[in-house]
């Protein structure tokens, strides 16, 4: 067995309280600093994690104990700390999206290319079960030849229960950008890439209010589409009809559905790694067993992939993947304002599948 992959995380707010336990619990990974603009929160976060050291950024970049650097900053800053840590000779795994916008994310893309380090990037829910299972059913021909996908998210916003939702209404958040990565990566994950897209978008009213914490109460600008709708045309034919909204309150539409020649699958939510995969047939609807992905994952099983992921190999949840997600998004978003179909201009390989495994074999 080889030694386990160092991880420096940069960012220590809500989300860094998932993936920590997952880093700790992991055997190839091992948390040994974290960086945050509040010192004090980032001391707050490792807490339970005797020993973790806290540093400054620049610290955490320029130390040598640190292999992977995990990217969990806001999205606007997503593509000044992934260059930073490229520049520091360091690889580099981001939350999502890969940047705020697909420009920048190819200019990380280039730089880790040029500095001969890996980059990858979540959503890695899609290497769970309830995906992965989904995925094998349709490699296994059980409904036939895909035709169609929907994909299903609607939500009155998430400044509900965020104490600082602010960066989910500026460029780099809304819907789209948001929760979208998870639908998108799984409809790639299922289907293959995407070859054009056509979309609408509508923004409902200019102003959010805080619902909870400190700042409950307060009132945040919005600058961003807050209901974005498209078709995906992926490359092997199939269409995927896609919703993503913070302005709806509800919905019992299946997150994802597709379609096919012989049958249809309900996947569950891209936001979870496992759930119900439902099959129809001559009966109806049956579940499938869990056949295939992490079993009992949660996020950071998607930087173990990564870290393990043999040299001069794509992982799973990499950089080619998420610059193409982010890519398809961002044309979703230009159809929408222009009113006409637009060509995907990158593409990515389908991920390899995973075999159902633990998820501490990640």
């Amino acid at each position: 067995m080889g030694q386990p992959v160092n991880v420096g995380v940069v960012g220590c707010g809500a989300i860094s309280a998932q993936y920590f336990p997952t880093i700790d619990r992991l055997p190839g990974l091992r948390l040994v600093a974290v960086a945050d603009l509040d010192p004090e929160r980032a001391r707050e976060a490792v807490l339970p994690y005797p020993g973790v050291d806290v540093l400054s950024v620049a610290e955490l970049l320029a130390d040598p104990r640190v292999d992977v650097v995990l990217n969990l900053t806001i999205p606007a800053a997503h593509a000044e700390i992934a260059l930073q840590a490229i520049a520091a000779g360091k690889d580099v795994y981001c939350e999502k999206p890969l940047a705020a916008t697909a420009e920048d994310a190819e200019r990380i893309l280039r730089a880790a290319d040029a500095a001969r380090v890996r980059v990858g990037c979540a959503p890695d829910t899609v290497l769970g079960t309830g995906t992965q299972t989904a995925r094998k059913a349709i490699d296994d021909g059980l409904i036939g030849a895909p035709i169609a996908a929907t994909a299903t998210m609607i939500t009155p916003g998430h400044e509900r229960w965020h104490p600082n939702p602010d960066f989910y209404y500026v460029p780099g958040g809304g819907p789209l950008l948001d929760m979208g990565p998870y639908y998108v990566t799984s409809l790639v994950t299922l289907l293959g890439p995407v070859a054009s897209v056509i979309g609408a978008a509508s923004r409902t009213r200019s102003k959010r209010t805080i619902g909870s914490g400190p700042r409950q109460g307060e009132e945040i600008q919005v600058t961003v589409d807050t209901h974005v709708t498209g078709v995906l045309v992926h490359a092997s034919g199939a269409l995927s009809t896609l919703v993503m909204s913070f302005d709806g309150t509800a919905t019992r539409a299946s997150n994802i559905e597709v379609h096919g020649e012989k049958g249809s699958l309900v996947v569950p939510d891209p936001n979870h790694f496992d759930g119900s995969v439902l099959v129809s047939g001559p009966d109806g609807w049956r579940d499938l067993p869990a056949s295939a992905g992490y079993a009992e994952a949660a996020r950071g099983v998607g930087l173990a992939d990564f870290a393990s992921t043999p040299a001069g190999q794509e992982p799973r949840a990499g950089g080619a993947l998420a610059f193409h997600v982010l890519d398809v998004m961002e044309a979703l978003l230009s159809s929408a304002h222009t009113g006409v179909a637009v060509n995907v201009t990158s593409t990515c390989e389908r991920p390899p599948p995973v075999y159902l495994r633990p998820s501490e074999e990640a």
